[in-house]
């Protein structure tokens, strides 16, 4: 299977399907690029190589028939139709090429993004467990403050348990016979 060509705007990128237009700077653009690039300079938006002659811009087809396969080559000498299928390795090897490096770039910066996310990431997690540990501090200290309390009325309860036996001892010691109670 053949690499996939794709448009050299590196705001576009898109696949290249059927046609394209080539330059002699071995760049290749979707037709609705060239149309949008072509049309305000005669700069390759690539490489900015002047292309001032005729043939330095050309629309191609990506998938020609085979009638014009035969014809386009036909009558041409070996040698020039040699140079011309290196030149046409050469456009592929460098955009191969160029592909390569693009996606070693975009890994580049995915990588240099995922470093810079785990640096926030590890920030957040010890930024979190720190607060994780304060509460857990907070936490301790309030439930030995409710231990604290408990015990308080515990001891607050059992002193009301004793007064109150205390007051009934002496409500019934001063009770009279017949249910009269001193004043």
């Amino acid at each position: 299977m053949d690499a996939e060509l794709r448009c050299n705007r590196l705001t576009c990128r898109k696949t290249l399907i059927d046609k394209a237009v080539v330059t002699t700077c071995s760049h290749i653009f979707c037709v609705d690029c060239a149309n949008e690039l072509f049309n305000a300079s005669r700069l390759c938006p690539a490489c900015e190589t002047s292309l001032t002659e005729p043939d330095d811009v050309v629309v191609c087809s990506l998938h020609p028939t085979n009638d014009y396969k035969t014809s386009v080559l036909s009558g041409l000498s070996p040698s020039l139709i040699m140079e011309i299928c290196s030149r046409a390795l050469s456009f592929w090897q460098y955009q191969v090429h160029q592909e390569n490096s693009f996606q070693q770039a975009v890994i580049r910066n995915l990588n240099d993004k995922q470093a810079q996310l785990q640096k926030q990431l590890d920030n957040v997690i010890r930024e979190a467990n720190g607060e994780i540990n304060l509460l857990g501090n907070k936490v301790a200290e309030l439930e030995r403050d409710m231990e604290l309390e408990r015990r308080k009325v515990h001891e607050l309860q059992d002193s009301s348990r004793e007064r109150e036996k205390e007051y009934q001892k002496l409500k019934v010691s001063r009770q009279l016979p017949g249910g009269l109670t001193y004043l």
